[in-house]
């Protein structure tokens, strides 16, 4: 197959609304991404790490450049600068698609740091610090209390919002009313929101993650197979209930664990984000992109997965957790952990360079 010519993603990009971007800010794999019809690309503490250590003769040497330029910067502030610019490169391959799609698409994620997530304020300034590195950047908040906070007011202030660390109905109807009153806002100040693009991220595969977890930590008797729905019936839940309300946010599916993460949700106005490697094995199924977004998922496999998890009702049901929960719950507490070590570990990547291990030579 000619994945650039004859790809499902491809057909699924011209044949439905529903959106594909690549959840990378590698240049490389960002181009292929975009030969397969994306038009947008997300990136998180993990995900920049990972692409800077993919090209680390290149970025190594750009840490000795910057310590030598700002001789008093931290590793920590030396390694949100090389963030930065892998941001604006990656930014800068999608333009085309952001003045094509009048900035609903084309535009590359860039995340808040997670060190912030407690201070409504810093997030709300870093994220419109951030918008302004390229017009095609959308900032990602994590969906705390606060985060929920801070979207808003970032949204007020003009900045497009990927809401983060997310995996629950009520965390995804918390961001579509937040979008709203920020919106809102800025309509009732005459300020413009036409080339606005924000989206909610709904990490369906982590979902998964947490509802197997927990069940077969509790000893709960489920079908392991339903296990691989939950994510996709949250979403299918959010994206009807979105469209009822009429949220003007798009929701996204990340954090891909199957292929049902794609094939179960396409056909909406909706954004795909698959990692790189699932892009290719999508390419490669023989799957085609079916509208199935509005195909239930199967009673069985939800009185399953209801009766047999308190983690799942707290994910599926509109009052399943309140704002003051939504840190706490668990898929949250570990992705928030998850982003945080990889901030530490960026510190120590620019360390590695600027104070290199004796005992590696």
């Amino acid at each position: 197959m000619n994945q650039a010519t004859d790809s499902p993603l491809l057909r699924m990009t011209q044949t439905t609304p529903t959106a594909l971007w690549n959840d990378s800010a590698n240049p490389v794999e960002l181009a292929n991404a975009i030969g397969w019809g994306a038009v947008g690309a997300t990136c998180n503490p993990v995900i920049a790490l990972t692409a800077l250590r993919a090209d680390f003769p290149i970025w190594s040497k750009r840490i000795r450049t910057i310590s030598l330029e700002r001789p008093l910067a931290t590793d920590s502030e030396i390694g949100w600068q090389l963030v930065r610019e892998l941001s604006i490169q990656a930014a800068e391959l999608l333009h085309p698609r952001f003045v094509e799609h009048g900035g609903r698409n084309g535009r590359l994620s860039i995340q808040t740091d997670p060190r912030l997530h407690r201070d409504i304020s810093a997030m709300a300034d870093q994220a419109e610090e951030f918008s302004g590195l390229a017009a095609n950047i959308i900032v990602k908040i994590p969906v705390t209390e606060t985060g929920v906070a801070a979207i808003e007011e970032a949204t007020f202030r003009g900045v497009s919002i990927n809401a983060t660390v997310s995996f629950t109905l009520p965390q995804a109807l918390a961001v579509g009313a937040a979008v709203e009153r920020g919106l809102k806002r800025r309509e009732a100040a005459g300020l413009p929101i036409g080339s606005m693009g924000p989206v909610c991220t709904i990490m369906v595969g982590r979902l998964d993650d947490w509802v197997r977890l927990t069940a077969q930590r509790d000893g709960a008797a489920i079908d392991p197979a339903a296990f691989d729905w939950a994510g996709v019936a949250v979403f299918k839940k959010a994206y009807q209930i979105f469209q009822e309300r009429g949220y003007r946010v798009r929701l996204l599916s990340a954090a891909f664990r199957n292929h049902m993460h794609w094939s179960e949700l396409v056909g909406g106005d909706v954004v795909i984000s698959p990692p790189y490697e699932w892009q290719v094995r999508l390419n490669e199924s023989g799957l085609e992109p079916v509208s199935r977004i509005f195909e239930p998922v199967a009673p069985a496999i939800l009185d399953a997965l209801y009766a047999g998890s308190n983690e799942f009702r707290k994910a599926y049901d509109e009052d399943g957790l309140s704002p003051a929960e939504f840190v706490d719950y668990g898929a949250s507490r570990r992705t928030l952990r998850q982003f945080l070590a990889a901030t530490n570990e960026l510190e120590a990547f620019v360390r590695d360079v600027t104070i290199p291990d004796p005992d590696a030579d």
